[in-house]
């Protein structure tokens, strides 16, 4: 069986999570977890890569252990590490980790005194009553328990959206090699973009469906076909990703396009659109009558009822239809319009690679400018800065600085806005920076009133240029936490400071609801990376996609502008 990038990083994933449950050495399973990180995040093929002879890329912090375990791994499918820990502990064991309010000494409490080893079984032992009991715990950490584990369990079955790419787009490369096929293109949610992604149309444009169909069952990531006929078939991935593949005759491909990305409200709003001109849109074309009038492709199919071509981020059913029916239609930001990055970390703080080499790969990436954020003193886990250690940090990136052609490094720091509202580090040291980033990373259970009166205090000290991942959310681990964003939202235009959108793929933070809500208040977002290795500044495609799921526009957020432009916007939110 083929071995992906993700699936070497989910067995190092796994592995860090059982050791962390066996209390083995912190530094241990760090090396793991930075490991999982580090080939999830690479561009590399590994398996591709050995199979033709070439060695392991040289990465940080992996030494030549680690790489002996990647490459048992990637040329294997297995792991002698992993199987001897699952068979100390039950795997489903290790899923428990990522429930917040948990960490290793309490799962380890809960499966040996309550047999707990599963989601299921942690909301089940939390409606009953049998976890406040125990040591640590109580009836409002039992709540929050429950809630967390529910909402965990309610996510299965569907895939952030970076991990559906790695599988889709190899599908994608493999389909595009059958002799006779023409456009092969993933619809569905994943092409408008969403969060996170459930069962992936794919269209394919063949003469010969049955040669694409026989191609598609011996894909070897198939673990099991649940249908297959002379047109369509639906396969499930060995990760459990159920594909419906359809292959489309070219004067239909516009119309099976437009039908199958969706989303259902947009299309039956389009539809309705269609029937008062007394036309029937389907998945074959736009007829009238019998005769097929449009549907070769999918500006064909908007013509045909009055509208121009409407990107598939906005295709919601939330105002696209009467913006596009108006001549309002939005300019969606390009990953190209991007000119730098304001939320990045390095060795100093949490992050795997160093200021120089974060500086060339954010020049390889094609930007001009990146703020370097190490985190603050509070964060003590991800080795904060105290005020000594960021102006040692600072003189550094000033050396670096002279010494780098196109690119500049901006001085910053990602501060703890603490439970108070106040910020970690002390004014004189704010003063030195660029820009101050501000992000909540603790207390995320406060009331709505406090959490938004902390902020609110947060973005009124007179250093605060952004609030970062604005709120607080992991897709599938963590929900956001309550705050009242709109306010926020109007705070930060009165202010004259910024929102962050964390283009992390387990964040994508702001969402585009909120996203929109800025650009109806001028208020600028800035698109970031938060990266932590040298691969990350890749996931600023996702921060675009989910911009322009936001209505957001190149003028609508921050780092669009030139160095130039952006220094006076920076300063006016410091001192």
């Amino acid at each position: 069986m083929p071995v992906h990038n993700a699936d070497i990083a989910a067995a190092f994933e796994e592995i860090a999570d059982l050791l962390e449950i066996q209390g083995a050495s912190p530094f241990r399973v760090r090396a793991y977890r930075n490991a999982a990180r580090t080939v999830g995040a690479s561009g590399h093929d590994i398996r591709s890569r050995l199979e033709s002879g070439e060695a392991l890329p040289k990465w940080p912090g992996i030494g030549a252990d680690l790489a002996a375990k990647i490459h048992e791994f990637a040329t294997t499918g297995k792991s002698e590490l992993l199987a001897s820990l699952r068979a100390q502990l039950p795997a489903t064991v290790a899923t428990l980790l990522k429930v917040p309010g948990l960490g290793p000494k309490r799962v380890k409490m809960l499966h040996e005194a309550l047999h707990v080893d599963t989601l299921g079984q942690l909301s089940e032992a939390a409606r009953d009553g049998r976890i406040r009991r125990l040591p640590g715990f109580g009836e409002k950490s039992e709540r929050s328990i429950r809630d967390a584990a529910e909402t965990a369990m309610s996510s299965t079955g569907r895939f952030k959206l970076s991990l559906a790419a790695q599988y889709v787009e190899a599908l994608v490369v493999y389909l595009k090699k059958i002799p006779g096929a023409g456009q092969v293109v993933v619809a569905g949610s994943f092409r408008r973009m969403r969060e996170t992604v459930g069962d992936l149309d794919v269209l394919v444009t063949a003469q010969d469906a049955g040669r694409v169909m026989a191609a598609l069952g011996d894909y070897d990531e198939v673990a099991a076909v649940r249908s297959s006929g002379p047109t369509r078939s639906s396969v499930v991935l060995r990760n459990g990703m159920q594909i419906d593949l359809r292959v489309v005759a070219q004067d239909s491909y516009g119309a099976a396009l437009h039908y199958f990305t969706g989303s259902k409200a947009h299309n039956i709003a389009v539809r309705r659109l269609a029937q008062a001109r007394g036309l029937k849109v389907n998945e074959y074309g736009v007829f009238r009558g019998a005769e097929r009038i449009a549907g070769a492709t999918e500006a064909s199919v908007y013509a045909s009822v009055g509208l121009p071509f409407i990107p598939p981020e906005l295709r919601e059913d939330r105002g696209e239809i009467e913006a596009a029916r108006a001549g309002r239609l939005p300019h969606l930001i390009e990953r190209a319009d991007l000119r730098g990055d304001l939320h990045a970390h390095t060795v100093a703080s949490d992050g795997r690679n160093s200021l120089a080499e974060m500086a060339q790969a954010a020049w390889e990436a094609g930007l001009e400018y990146l703020a370097i954020t190490e985190h603050s003193r509070r964060l003590t886990v991800a080795k904060g800065l105290d005020a000594a250690a960021l102006g040692a940090h600072i003189e550094r990136m000033d050396r670096l600085n002279e010494q780098l052609d196109g690119l500049t490094l901006l001085k910053g720091i990602e501060v703890d806005i603490l439970e108070d509202g106040s910020l970690d580090l002390p004014d004189e040291v704010l003063g030195r920076l660029d820009l101050v980033v501000g992000a909540v990373h603790s207390q995320f259970s406060l009331s709505p009133e406090r959490q938004t009166a902390r902020i609110l205090r947060a973005m009124n000290h007179p250093y605060f240029s952004i609030l970062a991942h604005p709120s607080g959310r992991l897709l599938g681990e963590r929900e956001a936490y309550e705050v009242d964003m709109p306010t926020i939202i109007r705070e930060a235009r009165r202010r004259g400071c910024f929102l962050e959108l964390d283009a992390q793929p387990e964040r994508l933070d702001l969402n585009d609801v909120y996203c929109q809500m800025a650009k109806a208040e001028g208020v600028l977002v800035s698109i970031n990376s938060d990266a932590h290795s040298t691969l990350d500044f890749a996931n600023l495609r996702y921060g675009v996609g989910q911009a322009r799921r936001g209505w957001l526009e190149k003028g609508d957020v921050l780092n669009t502008r030139s160095l130039k432009a952006l220094r006076p916007l920076l300063a006016a939110t410091l001192g």
